[in-house]
């Protein structure tokens, strides 16, 4: 029993990124929740669907081939997106599936620009979800600088960067 517990209280890996675009927070909200939009900068294989609370959407990576689902649980207009999905060291040799948790938050800032912050969580603490963790960290990194590019500059930083 003691050796249960310890193991369900082992701290989850976890991170979060952030950087200001320099456009309204609902222009930015909309350029993740709008799947034409999002397929602009970011999914670079395409996004199926609106993201809305209590619905699943897919998207498509060529640096990661697949469809991916992602399940949005919570979605408050021009604030905030939570969505799960599947980490990337679940099944095979690494354990059973499991889901992280990602959310978003869009801040609308003194100067007109939208501070967008993306947190993680939800990793098994092991070499394999560290590992998966730091993949998904680069990856919401990139999204945010290719959000940014796409807003304030209109072209997509990732076209060609993956195929």
């Amino acid at each position: 029993m003691r050796a249960v517990q310890a193991m369900e209280k082992k701290p989850k890996a976890e991170f979060t990124v952030s950087g200001r675009i320099s456009k309204p927070v609902h222009e930015v909200f909309e350029a993740v929740v709008d799947p034409q939009k999002l397929s602009g900068y970011f999914t670079t294989g395409g996004a199926v669907g609106r993201m809305v609370a209590g619905t699943s959407v897919i998207w498509n990576f060529h640096d990661f081939p697949g469809a991916v689902p992602v399940k949005v649980t919570e979605l408050v207009p021009d604030e905030k997106i939570v969505l799960n999905w599947q980490a990337a060291d679940s099944g095979g040799e690494n354990g059973p599936a499991y889901d992280t948790e990602v959310t978003m938050g869009f801040s609308a800032l003194d100067d007109g620009r939208t501070l967008v912050t993306i947190h993680e969580t939800g990793w098994h603490d092991s070499a394999a979800g560290h590992k998966a963790s730091y993949g998904n960290c680069e990856g919401w990194t990139g999204m945010l600088c290719a959000l940014k590019v796409y807003l304030e500059h209109g072209f997509n930083l990732r076209d060609g960067f993956y195929k």
